[in-house]
Parts: C-alpha cells; structure tokens; sequence
C-alpha cells in the first residue's frame, strides 16, 4: 500500500468516491436530494497550500482517500483560531477492515501538526458506527451531536 498526494490526474477516481459518500450517507440521512451530488471542490484541494488530499494506492488501483484543511474557526471564545478539518473518507467497500482509513489519518493528523494545528475535527453521522469506532480508535472523541426535528 502506498499513501500519496492526488494529483488532477486522480479526478475521476475521486469523483466517483464523493458519489460513494453521497449514497453511504443517504442510508442515514433522508434529506439529501436525489441525483449526482458534490460536496467537495477537489481541484481547490490539490492545489492549495491550506490542504492536503491524499490517496492510497494498492497495487495500480486507487482504494482510499481523504483530506485535512486548514479552516479558520469562526467563534472566539475558544482557545485555538485555526483548526484541521478532516473529510472526503471513503474506502473502496471491498477493502474496508484493511486499516487503511487509519494509516490515513495517521498521516494527516502528523501533516496538520506539521502545520501548527492543535485542534483537529471531522464530521461523522452518528448512526454510522463502524466509522465512529474507527475515529475514537485513533484518539478522536465525540463533541457534539447535532439533532432536528422535521415538521
């Protein structure tokens, strides 16, 4: 296995990993609309100093990926004003249980210290709990929980 930067040239894998997210996440959250959905600028996360978006490699085939960028925080009673965001998750289903999303994260959380970063965060539906267990297992806790009411 082999982590790596993506380049422009891993788009299309990329692409079809946010749609991987997409339909994951419309198991649990009924508010996402039908169709081709994108989170993510990915060429902006390529390029930018602020953002690293890497890839695994396993054999000649891309398997996994995720990024860490650096946001500003927007409140400021809080003792950090910048933070380490981690998102664009995904591993290939056929390659889940691997450790891969570990080593990943591994990577990313030493590339955002790397950068000066104290706080690190991400999002995870809490409904998903094989992804949960996976952050806590590498040091992550739970913060926040978001709750709605559709009327």
């Amino acid at each position: 296995m082999k982590i790596r930067e993506a380049t422009e040239n891993d788009l299309e894998v990329l692409l079809e990993f946010e749609q991987g997210i997409v339909e994951s996440e419309r198991l649990v959250d009924k508010t996402l609309k039908e169709g081709e959905i994108h989170y993510y600028d990915l060429s902006f996360l390529i390029r930018s100093e602020d953002a690293l978006l890497v890839v695994v490699e396993k054999g000649n085939e891309i398997v996994a990926s995720e990024y860490a960028l650096i946001k500003e925080y927007q409140k400021d009673y809080t003792n950090f004003k910048k933070y380490a965001y981690l998102g664009f998750m995904f591993v290939k289903p056929e390659h889940r249980g691997e450790g891969i999303n570990q080593l990943i994260v591994e990577r990313l959380i030493e590339w955002s210290k790397n950068k000066g970063m104290s706080e690190i965060r991400l999002d995870v539906y809490e409904q998903n709990e094989p992804a949960v267990r996976a952050y806590e297992k590498a040091g992550f806790e739970p913060l926040l929980l978001t709750m709605r009411l559709k009327t």
